[in-house]
């Protein structure tokens, strides 16, 4: 049951181009390859290497979670804004150093009326006004910038819980543009509007290629495949080795050599197996061994008891009878249950009882009564 029940909506938000889960962003980055198509170019390296390229112009969008640039990081991005190229970053968290560059602050919604935040979001182009705000339909963070630089930004987009009806009570600016130099840089704190889960719910897709469209320039895209949450990372330590075309080779040859080593100095050097033989049964070599001692020391009334011993277990288990007490009675079962007649059985247990009297018996009294117990199990057992 556990191994055939359905599995559980895997809600990690990851931005990845290739996870189908509800925030990946396998959906929008086949759109956007097939609107932009050859202008369509994907980065899986660190900004900072990327525009250090003179040749790299256009549009860098950057969609995850969280986004962190570090100093030197931000400064490069800025300086590439500023020659006239334009950055596009949706996260719900963004790092320190980018909002105090940009003088902005972000919060978090929070409805005291309601437990749990649904998000709304819309625009506030007239162009693209709707009937009602585009609604998330999932508990996630609304985020918000709470302060931000009036003089030079430009407030794009709203956002808002859900309390009683799809309608922002409250509007909260989550979507920003500001110029620097000769280019754009575009702020959003939504970047589930980007995932499968939105895009794919309703007609949702139409809110996502609105804010899309304030970059639609008819200049080369750049889709950041670094900044992600759900990116696959390299952790083996043979990494720094596999980059490298001739470190790579001389470990495959190594590889190679010790294989080879193993199988030729292997074979060389191979013992047959000995055959160790299984321990065997000396039972019954024990068993001889003690009555061979008996019959040497003459003890024949004690060869007698244990052979009367163990006939009398024998009633007991085969026949399912207890011969504690003798009577005509139980000799009648007995021979009844072994096959044999009553006169046979009646001579046996009176030849029995006259040797549980005595004190010594000769060796043909012993062998007499080996010989009429055996008859007597025989006839028992369908032998004779």
């Amino acid at each position: 049951m556990e191994a055939t029940k359905p599995q559980p909506i895997n809600w990690f938000p990851s931005y990845h181009k290739e996870d189908k889960i509800p925030l990946g962003t396998l959906v929008i980055n086949k759109l956007l390859h097939e609107s932009f198509q050859k202008k369509f170019i994907e980065v899986d390296a660190p900004p900072f290497e990327v525009l250090k390229n003179n040749e790299v112009s256009g549009t860098y969008l950057f969609i995850n979670d969280e986004i962190g640039f570090d100093e030197v990081e931000l400064d490069s991005i800025l300086n590439w804004v500023h020659k006239g190229n334009n950055i596009f970053i949706s996260a719900n968290y963004l790092g320190d150093k980018l909002l105090d560059t940009l003088k902005v602050k972000t919060s978090t919604v929070v409805n005291v009326e309601k437990i749990g935040t649904e998000p709304l979001v819309k625009l506030v182009n007239k162009k693209f006004a709707t009937p009602q705000p585009f609604h998330i339909k999932k508990d996630l963070p609304v985020r918000y910038f709470s302060e931000i630089d009036t003089l030079r930004q430009t407030v794009l987009g709203v956002s808002g819980g859900l309390i009683d009806s799809i309608k922002i009570k409250k509007p909260r600016k989550n979507f920003l543009k500001m110029t620097h130099g000769k280019g754009q840089l575009f702020l959003h704190l939504q970047p589930e509007v980007f995932s499968n889960f939105f895009i794919l719910s309703n007609k949702n897709a139409q809110h996502t290629a609105q804010v899309l469209s304030y970059i639609n320039n008819n200049n080369n895209l750049y889709w950041d495949n670094y900044y992600k949450s759900g990116k696959p990372l390299d952790v083996s330590p043979l990494r720094v080795l596999l980059k490298n075309k001739y470190f790579k080779w001389a470990y495959y040859f190594v590889l190679i050599g010790v294989l080879l080593f193993i199988i030729f100095e292997g074979k060389r050097k191979q013992r047959s197996i000995p055959i160790v033989k299984p321990l065997q049964n000396k039972s019954y070599e024990y068993t001889r061994t003690i009555a061979g001692m008996y019959l040497e020391k003459k003890e024949y009334k004690l060869i007698a008891e244990k052979q009367i011993k163990l006939f009398m277990e024998y009633i007991r288990t085969r026949l399912q009878l207890n011969p504690q007490t003798m009577d005509k009675v139980l000799l009648n079962k007995i021979a009844e249950r072994s096959g044999n007649s009553f006169k046979t059985t009646e001579a046996l247990f009176n030849f029995i009882e006259q040797i549980q009297r005595e004190n010594t018996i000769s060796k043909a009294n012993l062998q007499k009564l080996y010989h009429d117990i055996n008859d007597f199990k025989k006839k028992t057992d369908g032998k004779s």
